[in-house]
């Protein structure tokens, strides 16, 4: 029997890569170079926002009790004493009969408690006549977004462009984020061509390396090119021997139960075993180990299954975040295995998520196609009504 654990599921499988990741850490980064990381400290407000009570439109502020009986056939006439725009309040005092000319964004001078849109005014000299009562809702208040010293952001949110601009109102020019986690990716396999060369009988393109360059972009991590390394157990151990300054080396390939799959025979023989296969279709033979103190994480070499395998485990590990998921309603049935959890490829249409057809291991197409895996434990069952957790991809 090994002494390694076999057929792990899923949550322990995404527990154990993640214990063997490195902290991180942080680092500052300006808002521009901010776009995509994930914040490592919350975000407070260095001011408030509105930093003054002002004005949501174009128009005149005034006292609203003055304009009470203003309508279309009975205007009410306010003398103007000035005007305030951004960047340049009226410093004076609004009173009785009197009125401000005010542009969006400005503040609202002291006496003022309500603002009548420019639509509604008539007059463009010292004198404009009311259609309508002015309104308090117009104005926004200093403060109604958010006050200087509320937390506004929370340490592990994805700095999405919205984001960064909030960041940038909150008053931060930089903003603390997680290191990126340095990922080295290898391909092995003797039948692994790189896309351009010429493709004989038994050999298939390199998909897997662009595929899980984009995923690892994807969750945050800094990626670097392996290439890829023959079926020869020398070659491959000399190929980790030089990996260096990586905080996890993630593989396809050569990892299953065949007489050639020395990623898993050197990592038993030499390195050092966390777990071997997981059950999850497709996937299943995932294997995490450490080569010289260096993690490493096999995935399958079908396409499929190293995709999915990244987008269930590795992802999750990687970001600290768990997978994204929601609760949709069958369109279609899906079927479960006996003691796997299953992940098919599906589309989802609203609330409803259909089963796509092809489920092959190595139909790349069905990824391309679908935008979601349905998510069966062992042995369940789901039939078209029913509810089912959909992984979003």
């Amino acid at each position: 029997m090994p002494d390694f654990p076999m057929h792990v599921a899923v949550p322990d499988a995404v527990h154990a890569l993640a214990a063997l990741l490195p902290d991180p850490g942080l680092e500052r980064v300006p808002l521009s170079a901010a776009f995509g990381r994930t914040l490592a400290a919350d975000l407070d407000a260095r001011v408030s926002h509105p930093s003054a009570t002002e004005s949501a439109l174009d128009g005149i502020a005034c006292r609203e009790a003055d304009t009470l009986g203003a309508t279309a056939t009975a205007a009410v006439a306010l003398r103007v004493v000035g005007e305030s725009r951004a960047g340049a309040p009226f410093t004076g005092t609004v009173g009785a009969g009197e009125c401000v000319r005010i542009y969006t964004g400005a503040p609202v001078p002291t006496g003022a408690d309500a603002i009548c849109p420019v639509e509604q005014l008539t007059g463009d000299g010292d004198t404009v006549h009311l259609q309508r009562p002015a309104s308090p809702r117009d104005i926004r208040h200093e403060g109604n977004d958010f006050c200087a010293g509320e937390v506004v952001m929370r340490a592990g949110v994805r700095l999405t462009p919205a984001r960064v601009a909030l960041a940038a109102a909150l008053g931060h020019a930089t903003v603390p984020v997680r290191r990126r986690l340095r990922v080295a990716l290898l391909s092995t396999g003797d039948e692994v061509v790189a896309p351009g060369e010429p493709l004989h009988a038994g050999q298939v393109y390199d998909s897997n390396r662009f595929g899980l360059t984009g995923l690892l972009h994807d969750a945050g991590c800094d990626v670097r090119p392996l290439g890829r390394v023959p079926d020869a157990p020398d070659a491959l151990a000399a190929q980790l021997d030089a990996v260096g300054g990586a905080d996890l080396l993630l593989t396809s390939g050569g990892v299953s139960m065949g007489r050639y799959d020395f990623m898993r025979d050197l990592l038993i023989e030499r390195g050092r075993v966390h777990f071997w296969k997981v059950r999850m279709r497709p996937g299943g033979p995932a294997l995490l180990g450490e080569w010289r103190g260096l993690p490493v994480f096999g995935l399958p070499g079908n396409p499929v299954s190293a995709l999915v395998v990244f987008h269930v485990i590795a992802r999750p590990a990687l970001t600290g975040q768990p997978a994204r998921t929601v609760r949709l309603r069958a369109a279609t049935p899906f079927r479960s295995l006996p003691d796997k959890t299953a992940y098919w490829r599906a589309t989802v249409d609203g609330a409803h998520v259909h089963e796509y057809g092809a489920q092959g291991s190595g139909v790349l197409r069905s990824l391309s196609d679908t935008d979601a895996l349905a998510v069966l434990p062992a042995g369940s069952s789901v039939g078209v009504g029913d509810e089912v957790d959909v992984l979003l991809l």
